[in-house]
């Protein structure tokens, strides 16, 4: 083979393998390249992901932090609910309520003009609308009321009143009726209702409540504010604590019960704290215990509570089961009962307190109370002995002060308590003869209203004058504690002594009580009409303490409406009712 041919063969194939050769690098090439960018791309989903989780981080961050509530109830309770995780936030719209009449300025054509420019009443009329087929006029719907899908219309809702329904925050009235309300959505209230300045009524209707649910409302009361009127219709509980709802922190003054299931469990619990010895409610002015399941021994404990509560004014019992036994002792309290052993010592202490108010001061402390050397209290024998003689010389201390300053002071001191040793054995001598006076019946008015109280009020008088006196002239504020007290305890009132037991007026500050549609017979009714008449003598003769029952209602009982018992309690009840309008008199007619 020539030269040639070799050589361009050779040529050739050299080509050949720089080619392959390059073709073999590019490859390399791309597949680094593939390489970094699928690492790259896992860095960048690294990158992504790490931002997403600290993104979701201060999320969640975000989400534990408290809800601080501003008062304004339907942001604060939307957003509660859903930091709860609630499936369904229930809407809280306004309360519905009928149009108000359209007031018009209307000239009537009387004489003189006397009526002209008086506004009259009108109701809107309905508007009337053209039928396209017929061409008659059709009556538009009524503006009295909406209407609305069934499903839609039993939805839970919150129902709310305001003052100004441009301002959400000035929330006054809740109402939430026929949807149960469990111990999260309480929880909820408990942060929502005590910031809600305006907040005055609570009406919970057939809601569901159970023990845990009302002890957590219980504690939410306090807090309001101005929280005044509580209905819990149509709830009943196992345990029965509705006691919790007027204890001394409760503020309620208006409280319904109706249709709770209460029976002689609750309303013991609930007499207890009506009143007792020591202690009464000073708050409640108006109970509502209707439709329930009370009986005699639960009447009997809430006459218990009435014998020193002088704050109830209203009372409902009706549809309950109360008989005569229950209806005999609230007679007994309405009228006049002897006090009970504890109630006598609580009258004594109260007393005692009354005609020495300084007696459970602590004494003042001695000028030589700061002596390292020996109490103040305490003077020893052997310095009475130097103090006594004559001969000696005196120190430099008591040559500075004449006569020795600290004799002289000691002696001062020694003077004005025995001054104030004096005045209370003057008033606690003024006690006793009060209370003797009050056992012997002296000074007594007709059912013992002023006897040894007065008596008492008049020591204590004296003996703050006397104390002013002596203090040169201090201010008043100190003595006002002892008598700034809004109501007169009612053991401190007059009592009479008759065989051997105490006897005080009894309740005159209830005004309504409601007794229909119970179980009493003819001898409670014969109690109550005993009652009624001792009050009304009573109250003739002084109205100082109360003006009694106004309204006594115990109608659809054992008893037939014609019944003469009935007719006497209706003769006595019927002028003092102040809804009762006589009818009026036709002027006589003289015959010709």
């Amino acid at each position: 083979m020539p030269r040639s041919i070799r050589s361009a063969r050779s040529n050739s194939i050299c080509s050949v393998t720089s080619e392959s050769g390059r073709g073999a690098k590019l490859d390399e090439l791309l597949a680094s390249r593939v390489k970094m960018g699928k690492k790259v791309e896992k860095g960048l989903n690294k990158e992504k992901n790490q931002s997403a989780t600290s993104q979701d981080e201060l999320d969640s961050n975000k989400a534990l932090e408290p809800h601080v509530c501003t008062g304004n109830f339907s942001a604060d309770f939307s957003e509660l609910c859903r930091r709860n995780n609630m499936t369904f936030i229930p809407p809280v719209i306004m309360r519905p309520r009928p149009p108000a009449p359209v007031v018009q300025q209307e000239v009537s054509p009387a004489k003189g003009g006397k009526d002209k420019g008086k506004p009259s009443v009108t109701q809107p009329e309905p508007e009337q609308e053209e039928n396209a087929e017929d061409g008659e006029p059709v009556d538009a719907p009524p503006k009295t009321f909406t209407t609305k899908d069934k499903f839609e219309y039993f939805k839970p809702s919150i129902q709310v009143e305001m003052d100004n329904q441009d301002k959400p925050d000035t929330v006054n009235e809740i109402f939430i009726r026929g949807w149960k309300v469990d111990t999260v959505m309480m929880d909820i209230f408990k942060q929502c209702w005590p910031t809600m300045e305006k907040l005055h009524s609570i009406n919970l209707w057939n809601t569901g409540l159970n023990d845990d649910t009302l002890h957590t409302l219980s504690t939410i009361l306090p807090q309001c504010p101005n929280i005044k009127n509580v209905t819990l219709d149509g709830n009943a509980t196992e345990k029965e604590d509705w006691f919790e709802l007027i204890t001394e922190e409760s503020p309620v003054q208006n409280l319904s019960l109706r249709h709770c299931g209460i029976t002689n469990k609750g309303a013991k619990m609930i007499g207890r704290c009506l009143g007792s010895a020591k202690r009464a409610n000073t708050k409640l002015l108006t109970l509502n215990l209707s439709n329930n399941k009370i009986g005699e021994e639960g009447l009997e404990e809430i006459a218990q509570g009435l014998r020193l509560n002088r704050t109830l004014l209203s009372l409902s019992l009706a549809s309950n089961e109360i008989r005569d036994k229950g209806v005999v002792k609230l007679s007994e309290v309405l009228s006049r009962f002897p006090l009970t052993h504890e109630e006598v010592v609580e009258r004594r202490k109260l007393m005692s307190d009354r005609s020495s108010p300084d007696r459970n001061k602590s004494p003042p402390l001695s000028r030589r109370a700061d002596s390292k050397d020996r109490p103040g209290s305490v003077r020893s024998s052997t310095h009475q002995d130097k103090g006594g003689k004559k001969n000696e010389k005196p120190s430099a201390k008591a040559k500075k002060d004449g006569k020795g300053g600290k004799e002289e002071k000691e002696e001062k001191h020694e003077k004005t308590k025995g001054k104030k040793e004096k005045e209370d054995k003057a008033g606690a001598k003024k006690a006793a003869a009060a209370e003797s006076q009050a056992r012997r019946g002296v000074g007594a008015n007709v059912g013992g209203r002023s006897s040894g109280a007065s008596l008492a009020a008049d020591a204590k008088g004296k003996g703050n004058k006397t104390k002013g006196k002596e203090k040169g002239g201090k201010p008043a504020q100190e003595q006002e504690p002892a008598d700034s007290q809004d109501f007169i305890n009612p053991l401190l009132e007059g009592a009479d002594y008759i065989d051997g037991r105490l006897w005080v007026a009894g309740n005159r500050v209830l005004i309504n009580l409601n007794l229909s549609r119970n179980e009493i017979g003819e001898t409670g009714l014969e109690a109550l009409l005993k009652a009624m008449q001792y009050q009304t003598t009573l109250c003739m003769e002084n109205k100082s303490s109360g003006t009694g029952l106004m309204r006594l209602l115990v109608g659809k009982n054992k008893v037939r409406s014609s019944h003469e018992l009935l007719q006497k309690i209706t003769d006595i009840m019927l002028p003092k009712d102040p809804f009762y309008k006589p009818p009026p008199q036709t002027p006589e007619v003289n015959e010709a």
